[in-house]
């Protein structure tokens, strides 16, 4: 390393071997030598004859010595200005390294409800998987897409026990929805899926499960304790293992692992918020290879004061905050009241949502039984048509999907038939449906009463 003082006579140096080097002598030895002086005037003594130099200004020697020290000391100052600013530069970057840290530090502890799109994280490695789950996969998409590959989430435990209200399980002020399901019922479920796409032809059909916070917050310590929640991850592989090739399933499950410290679902409530349903949307998208829409593209909204689904049940719950994006391209919303009429709006989001108990119907206006959304995207491709059949789960989800799709038609199953008038099918005929999409949270998807009225669409 150069220390200031090899800096500050760097160059003298150089200096140094000019002045040090002995005379040549004169080539033609009877070439005349200086002459430093002249012949006196009147008597006097000698005088130093000047060396004058381009501007015709004397200069003598002991000026040449002078621009010499002068040169010096503003290499000097150089120098050690160049090391001072190189200092403080490198104190400025530990101070933002320092801050970082710590606020990577904190982001878990703090409220991870103030979620904004500069700090959402882009985790890795907060869950894990298995040898055996990677060796059965096999297709083309990568491992995280692939149906039979299911990683375990990482929840961080405090070794505290929380306290059961009816199915609700209250832990650190936050509520978690319990899960009973087993393989029977996940086999009916896709027996279902295969029989309606079956009536479907010419139309690709997708399939998404979606997991509950209970799968990515509650310790399995808790899960196989005094309470019992039996596994989702296991309940979603056997039934995407039973559907038929004509459907294929989207796998969000290890995405949502991947974000599970992140606020992906709400406290006081059993729906999954705008970021967690932000997870599944690019699963979908990147299972089709399609250009996903991007956070920090969108205008970020926020609603203070949600008291959800559980509040009435369980006390002692945070409140939440209700985060929603809007597009950097134009919508045009239509929704399909009960009873048949109809209203257009110019964003797929209730802009009039307030604080209380209500306030997810931000997203599509809450649920109706049917709701299309038109797309001014420039990525939207044309005839590109989406049905999406959901229960309230997919109202957080469907909005996204304008980014890809021209036309993006929301089904609310419990009231699609009695309203619309037609079966499912039909309507697809009808509307020049392309793609069709069951989103159902993982509750619906073993709930044999949810499954028949997802069939009376088609009868």
């Amino acid at each position: 390393m150069v220390s200031r003082e090899d800096l500050d006579n760097f160059d003298d140096s150089i200096d140094r071997r000019r002045r040090q080097a002995p005379s040549q002598p004169h080539r033609n030895s009877a070439r005349p030598q200086r002459n430093d002086s002249y012949p006196p005037r009147n008597g006097s003594q000698p005088q130093r004859r000047p060396n004058n130099g381009a501007s015709g200004r004397p200069v003598y020697r002991n000026a040449s010595a002078r621009r010499r020290r002068e040169a010096q000391r503003k290499r000097r100052l150089r120098n050690r200005a160049i090391i001072v600013g190189t200092g403080v530069a490198i104190l400025v970057l530990i101070i933002v390294l320092f801050s970082l840290l710590i606020r990577g530090c904190s982001s878990g502890s703090g409220d991870k409800d103030k979620v904004s799109t500069d700090t959402i994280a882009q985790q890795g490695g907060t869950s894990t998987a298995t040898k055996d789950e990677a060796a059965n996969s096999n297709s083309s998409l990568s491992q995280d897409l692939q149906p039979t590959y299911f990683k375990t989430p990482v929840i961080k435990d405090d070794n505290t026990n929380g306290e059961l209200y009816y199915s609700i399980y209250v832990w650190n002020k936050t509520g978690y929805e319990l899960f009973g399901g087993d393989d029977e019922h996940s086999k009916t479920y896709a027996n279902t899926i295969n029989t309606l796409a079956g009536k479907l032809p010419g139309i690709k059909v997708y399939d998404m499960i979606i997991p509950n916070h209970t799968e990515y917050g509650l310790p399995e310590r808790l899960k196989s304790g005094d309470i019992v929640s039996t596994s989702q991850a296991d309940s979603i592989k056997t039934a995407y293992a039973a559907m038929d090739k004509n459907v294929t399933p989207i796998n969000i499950y290890n995405y949502l692992a991947d974000h599970n410290e992140e606020y992906i679902y709400f406290k006081s409530d059993h729906h999954w918020t705008g970021l967690g349903a932000y997870y599944a949307y690019k699963a979908f998208a990147d299972t089709n290879n399609m250009p996903a829409l991007k956070l920090e593209d969108c205008t970020e909204k926020t609603i203070d004061g949600f008291t959800g689904s559980f509040t009435n049940s369980a006390p002692s719950l945070d409140s939440d905050t209700v985060h929603y994006w809007e597009f950097p391209y134009g919508t045009e919303m239509t929704l399909t009241y009960d009873g048949g009429a109809t209203e257009t709006y110019d964003s797929p989001y209730y802009s009039g949502a307030t604080e209380g108990s209500l306030t997810y119907g931000v997203f599509i206006f809450g649920d109706n039984p049917l709701t299309v959304i038109k797309s001014k995207s420039e990525n939207a491709e044309k005839g590109k048509k989406l049905v999406i059949v959901k229960e309230s789960y997919g109202n957080a989800l469907a909005p996204y999907f304008t980014n890809n799709y021209e036309e993006v038609h929301v089904v609310d199953f419990r009231y699609f038939s009695s309203t619309v008038g037609k079966t499912l099918p039909a309507y697809c005929v009808e509307n020049g449906i392309t793609d069709v999409l069951f989103a159902n949270g993982v509750m619906s998807a073993n709930t044999q009463l949810q499954l028949d009225s997802m069939t009376g669409m088609f009868n």
